[in-house]
């Protein structure tokens, strides 16, 4: 078993390389690998570091709001510190809020998908310190779905069309990266010449999964509280631009889908007979306690891993997709997902899926859809524009 440390770890092991007066995007989320109860900003401070201001994402420094909620700014109850929220008010750092510091710190764990938005508060931080001139380390964690670059998939996104705070550049749903790579990726394609430092991790290879780092895995936000829903989330996270449940509420969020109408054994039968690898279907109906069918009985959908390795996640959402669309016509709709960054909430799921033409598809029930969905899940030009960034053999 390989040892894999953070990039936090690696930063507190090497005094003198981050000085001055710091600020630091994190949340609860974020602790080191030698102590997996102890929160980054507070190992910080117990080094020595001389932090003074905290910045968190969406679900706040705490990784409890719930999803899209506004986040107003605070104080921080284990260090005291002032912590300014970039996901309410605001999602980029304020010229004012830079003007004092030496250098900004992001520390926050990401989970591989696109439409994770912790992506998005980094892309924000790095544009304002080019903009500023304020150095800005990245302190680099695995994907936890692994970095192997042929296990990527698609859509990339059309910013031009579908930009949003669910995607703002063109990379695929399942990206393949770290936030440390991709902060290169943009710094170089965005030319914003920030003054950017990444602090890898150690330990960490392409090919691992989180399990494989045999590290606990610590809730990145409320729905996403183990691997397994991490892993299903490029996938299962397109739902919430539909009227189903996504097991929110649930001992298994982003595992499952259901809805009181949901013809379940009929979907059973035609996404396990799809020739799908990884992961089968079974029965699961639940009582989700958070809406959309909150406390209200559900036919359910679960997925299994079977196989992390060849599991496809974004494949395997779009073909479940098709099934319940095909199998429950008469009561699937789609809806708008209103948020503090999208409060409309209109065109979710072009949004989620970052390009024309599948929601169309799907409801047209293409009889050629997996050739489909192979086209959609494509990354053409992925691996030769990422090469260069990659940190990881």
């Amino acid at each position: 078993m390989h040892r894999v440390h953070f990039g936090i770890d690696q930063l507190l092991d090497k005094t003198g390389l981050v000085e001055g007066r710091l600020g630091l995007v994190t949340n609860d989320a974020a602790r080191t690998a030698r102590d997996a109860d102890l929160q980054s900003r507070v190992a910080l401070r117990q080094a020595g570091f001389n932090l003074v201001r905290l910045f968190s994402p969406e679900h706040g420094l705490a990784a409890n709001a719930a999803d899209g909620a506004a986040v107003a700014d605070g104080s921080d109850p284990l260090t005291g510190l002032p912590v300014v929220s970039l996901y309410g008010e605001r999602i980029r750092p304020t010229r004012a809020s830079l003007a004092d510091l030496d250098a900004m710190l992001f520390d926050v764990p990401d989970v591989g998908a696109r439409f994770y938005t912790y992506l998005w508060t980094l892309s924000h931080v790095l544009e304002a310190c080019a903009e500023t001139g304020v150095p800005i380390f990245v302190l680099d964690r695995p994907n936890p779905l692994g970095g192997k670059l042929a296990a990527a998939e698609g859509p990339i996104l059309d910013p031009e069309k579908f930009s949003s705070f669910i995607g703002r550049a063109a990379i695929p749903i399942r990206h393949s990266l770290t936030v440390g790579e991709l902060a290169q990726l943009w710094n170089a394609e965005w030319r914003l010449n920030a003054k950017l430092r990444v602090i890898p991790c150690s330990g960490w290879k392409r090919s691992m999964h989180w399990p494989d780092t045999g590290l606990p895995f610590n809730q990145t936000s409320p729905a996403i509280p183990s691997y397994e829903s991490a892993l299903l989330y490029p996938g299962l996270g397109l739902f919430e631009a539909t009227t189903l449940s996504t097991g929110r509420g649930t001992d298994f969020p982003f595992q499952a889908i259901g809805a009181p109408w949901l013809n379940t054994q009929a979907i059973l039968e035609d996404f396990n007979s799809s020739g799908i690898r990884g992961l089968t279907a079974e029965q699961n109906d639940f009582k989700p306690a958070q809406p959309p069918f909150a406390s209200v009985q559900c036919h359910g959908v679960r997925l299994r891993i079977n196989d992390h390795e060849s599991t496809r996640p974004v494949a395997e959402g779009l073909q479940l997709l098709a099934s319940v669309i095909r199998k429950n016509r008469r009561d699937f709709r789609w809806t708008n997902y209103p948020t503090a960054a999208n409060p409309g909430g209109g065109g979710h799921f072009k949004k989620l899926i970052g390009r024309g033409g599948v929601r169309e598809a799907l409801e047209d029930g293409a009889p050629d859809l997996s050739e489909h969905i192979k086209n959609w899940t494509s990354t053409p030009g992925w691996v030769e524009r990422t090469r260069s960034f990659l940190l990881y053999s």
